[in-house]
């Protein structure tokens, strides 16, 4: 049966914001890692319509970016909306009952699936369907934005804490 794993990089106040803050090369390694062992991903369309940026090559992009780029596109993704008629390559829109969707992939699936996007990761936390928080803490703080906790912040037990590079603290959480 597999995880389900909503994880971020956000401020230390909380926000989760792609253009504010960039991760330095020990974490683009981690998430290149992360990304290329994931059982699939499960976006809402904002958050997959910001990571359709790896969907095409760039010349500019150094080998890590090619290499992230590429695991990327290797793994299933699954996109939540209303709006959108069609995805990109290697993935399939979700538009019908979403708790059934994600519980037929967690029970079919082996390994994690990645949640990206903190409206999304709200809905399935009211839905009960997460199995791990990761909050990714880069030493910023933008004083607003969209939180990482997109409603209430559930019940949760620290599981683990891992610093990554020389500035990155991953924390760890299990519902309770």
């Amino acid at each position: 049966m597999a995880k389900l794993v909503f994880g971020m990089n956000q401020s230390l106040d909380g926000y989760v914001d792609h253009t504010a803050f960039a991760p330095d090369a020990a974490v683009f390694r981690h998430w290149i890692e992360q990304v290329r062992d994931l059982a699939g991903s499960i976006y809402g369309r904002r958050m997959y319509e910001i990571m359709r940026y790896w969907d095409e090559d760039d010349p500019a992009w150094d080998p890590e970016r090619r290499e992230f780029a590429t695991a990327w596109r290797k793994q299933p993704k699954w996109v939540v909306s209303r709006t959108l008629k069609s995805v990109g390559p290697n993935a399939t829109l979700v538009d019908g009952d979403l708790e059934a969707a994600v519980r037929g992939l967690k029970a079919r699936l082996d390994g994690e699936i990645a949640v990206s996007g903190p409206d999304l990761a709200r809905t399935m936390t009211d839905l009960g369907l997460i199995d791990e928080y990761r909050l990714y803490m880069h030493p910023v703080v933008l004083g607003g934005g969209a939180p990482f906790f997109a409603g209430a912040r559930p019940p949760l037990r620290l599981a683990a804490n891992e610093v990554i590079g020389d500035d990155v603290i991953r924390l760890t959480y299990v519902p309770t």
